[in-house]
C-alpha cells in the first residue's frame, strides 16, 4: 500500500491559537474615538477612519482603512478579504475528513503485522471511547510518567468489570495522556477475536493475541504493552471479591519482560469494579453459549439492553514505578523462582496501591 500523509480531523488544534483577532480588528472595532496605551504607559488616541486607500499604521489583514467591521458571525462582511477562523477550522476538518474517507475506500493507509491501523485508531477509535473516558467514566490518570517514553515497556494492570472496559480507557489514558505520545498494545483473550465485528475493531486498535510470542515481538520493537494476567478469573469475580487480585497464572508475562529486557509497569485501576455489580453467574447457560460466565447484576438481565448500560463510576488509574528487568542475565527467563518472585512483587505492587487508592476514594461515583 502506498504511503500516504495522514491529515487528521483536528489538524487545526496547533494552529487554533493564532486564529484570534487579526492586527487591526479591534482598531476597526473601537473606531476613532477609541484610546489605547503607548509603549510608555501614555495614553494615545487611536487613529480614526482613513481616507479610502489609506490603511493606518499597523493596520493588518481584515482592515481596509475604511472603519468596517466585521460580521458578527466571525464572516468578513465590511472586510475584503477577511476569513472567519470558525469557518477555516471547519474547511480545513472537512477536507481532512475527506481526505480519510478516500484513502480508506482507495486502501491508501497501512497496518502493521498484527493488524493494528494507527491512524483509523487516532482519529476515529479512540475519538469514539473519549466520550466515555472523559464524560462518563470521569477517569484521572496518575503515574503516567513511569510508562518510559521510548523503549519497550510492559504494563501490568488489574482486571475486573465483568466487560473489558478497563483495558480499554487504560489505552485512552496512556493514548491521550503520555508526553511522548504513546500507543499501547493490549494483549486481548482468544474469545475477543473469535467474535464478529469486535475481532477487526480489535486488530484495528491495535489489540493482539495474549501470547508470549507476540507480546515479545512488540516489546522488541519498542512498543508499550499491556497485559491483565488475571484473564476472566478478575473480569468475572463476584462484586463480593472485588479488588482482590486473582492470581497471576504462572508468571508468563515476567519471561517475556525478561526476554526483551523491558521494564514492567504496575498498573491499579479503581472504579472499574462497580460498573456491572456481579451478583450472580448463570454457568449453565455460559457453557450452552460457549463464553466463561454470565453475569448476574441488579439491572441484567432483569431490564434487557437497558441493563447492559454501565453505572457511572469515578475511575481512576495510576501507573507505579517500573520495575527494570534488563538487569538480568539472558538464562533468568527459564529460572522459575526469578519468575515467581517478581510475578509476586507486581502482585503485591498493584493490590497495595489499590487499597490505597480505596482510602483516599471520597465516594464510588464522585
Amino acid at each position: 500500500m502506498a504511503d500516504a500523509k495522514v491529515i487528521p480531523f483536528d489538524d487545526d488544534r496547533s494552529r487554533s491559537g493564532a486564529a484570534g483577532p487579526r492586527p487591526g480588528r479591534r482598531r476597526a472595532l473601537l473606531g476613532g474615538g477609541a484610546r489605547r496605551r503607548n509603549g510608555e504607559g501614555a495614553v494615545s488616541p487611536l487613529p480614526g477612519p482613513q481616507p479610502p486607500g489609506e490603511a493606518p499604521d499597523g493596520a493588518g489583514p481584515g482592515t481596509d482603512g475604511t472603519g468596517g467591521v466585521e460580521d458578527a458571525r466571525g464572516g468578513g462582511a465590511g472586510v475584503p478579504g477577511g476569513d472567519a477562523s470558525g469557518a477555516g477550522q471547519w474547511e480545513r476538518r472537512l477536507a481532512g475528513g475527506l481526505a480519510f474517507l478516500r484513502r480508506r475506500i482507495t486502501g491508501e493507509y497501512e497496518v502493521d503485522e498484527f493488524g493494528y491501523d494507527a491512524e483509523l485508531t487516532d482519529q476515529v477509535l479512540m475519538s469514539l471511547l473519549r466520550p466515555l473516558y472523559e464524560g462518563y467514566f470521569r477517569v484521572e490518570v496518575k503515574g503516567i510518567e513511569n510508562i518510559p517514553s521510548e523503549g519497550g515497556a510492559l504494563v501490568v494492570a488489574n482486571h475486573s468489570g465483568v466487560l473489558p472496559l478497563d483495558g480499554l480507557m487504560m489505552q485512552v489514558a496512556v493514548h491521550d495522556n503520555h508526553p511522548a505520545g504513546r500507543h499501547l498494545r493490549l494483549l486481548a483473550a482468544d474469545l475477543v477475536f473469535m467474535l464478529p465485528v469486535v475481532n477487526e475493531l480489535a486488530r484495528k486498535a491495535g489489540h493482539t493475541l495474549a501470547c508470549a510470542e507476540d507480546a515479545e515481538r512488540l516489546l522488541q520493537r519498542g512498543e508499550v504493552v499491556g497485559v491483565m494476567p488475571e484473564g476472566f478469573k478478575g473480569i468475572g469475580k463476584p462484586f463480593g471479591e472485588r479488588y482482590k487480585l486473582q492470581r497471576f497464572g504462572r508468571g508468563g508475562f515476567v519471561s517475556t519482560a525478561l526476554r526483551a529486557g523491558a521494564p514492567i509497569v504496575p498498573c491499579s485501576i479503581v472504579g472499574a469494579e462497580e460498573i456491572y455489580p456481579m451478583i450472580g453467574n448463570l454457568k449453565t447457560l455460559a457453557r450452552v453459549l460457549g463464553i466463561p460466565y454470565f453475569p448476574v447484576t441488579p439491572t441484567f438481565p432483569w431490564l434487557g439492553p437497558l441493563g447492559a448500560l454501565p453505572l457511572p463510576t469515578k475511575w481512576t488509574i495510576q501507573f507505579g514505578e517500573p520495575i527494570p528487568t534488563d538487569g538480568f542475565p539472558p538464562e533468568a527467563a527459564e529460572d522459575p523462582m526469578l519468575m515467581f518472585n517478581l510475578t509476586d512483587q507486581v502482585r503485591e505492587q498493584i493490590q497495595h496501591t489499590l487499597y490505597k487508592l480505596l482510602v483516599q476514594r471520597r465516594s464510588v461515583f464522585f
